[in-house]
């Protein structure tokens, strides 16, 4: 088994609260972003881009999200779930938004595009574990309701493909069970032809 093999079997998605510091930062961090970013990108239109969200700004999205939900919820918002959003992007020492910038376009088909920002987001979780870091992808709400986007610098016209948690895991990982490759695999058979 090559090293690379290794890797791609080794590799497990850490609970959130497991993720602590350190997080990659400075020339590693521009290391795996740019690993990531090598995905199949046809017609080099990049149909993705990438936020950090870490430190201070990170802490000032949560308590925008904070305030959304009060906003909404009023006297309803219970004190954890004020708290949760206070702490959505502090759960992990970086967080990495992937946003799919896809756009209708003559010969690419938005598919295309959108699949090839899911490619850098697997390739970014990749990366990281490569570097000796866990992550764990999600989207969760935030994702989808338009005043959060706001609050997380997405554009209306963006979508969300993911906000990939980063951090040392604070124990080793769990294995889960995956699925039997007798239920997901088929052998093409040759059409009759008339």
């Amino acid at each position: 088994m090559t090293d690379a093999t290794a890797l791609l079997a080794t590799r497990r998605s850490i609970p959130i609260p497991m993720l602590k510091a350190p997080a990659p930062e400075g020339a590693e961090l521009e290391t795996i972003l740019t690993i990531a970013a090598r995905v199949p990108d046809h017609g080099k239109l990049a149909p993705w881009r990438f936020i950090l969200y870490r430190g201070e700004a990170a802490a000032g999205v949560g308590a925008a999200l904070e305030r959304l939900v009060v906003s909404r919820d009023g006297d309803t918002a219970t004190e954890t779930r004020r708290s949760v959003e206070r702490g959505r992007f502090t759960r992990a020492p970086l967080v990495i938004g992937i946003v799919s910038t896809a756009r209708e376009h003559v010969k690419i088909p938005m598919w295309e595009q959108v699949l090839s920002g899911g490619a850098a987001a697997m390739n970014l979780v990749n990366a990281v574990h490569a570097h000796g870091y866990a992550a764990n992808w999600v989207t969760e709400w935030v994702a989808y309701d338009e005043d959060a986007k706001q609050i997380l610098g997405i554009a209306p016209e963006e979508k969300v493909i993911g906000f990939v948690h980063v951090g040392t895991p604070a124990e080793p990982p769990s294995e889960r069970p995956r699925p039997d490759l007798a239920s997901i695999v088929t052998e093409a058979t040759a059409p009759e032809i008339a």
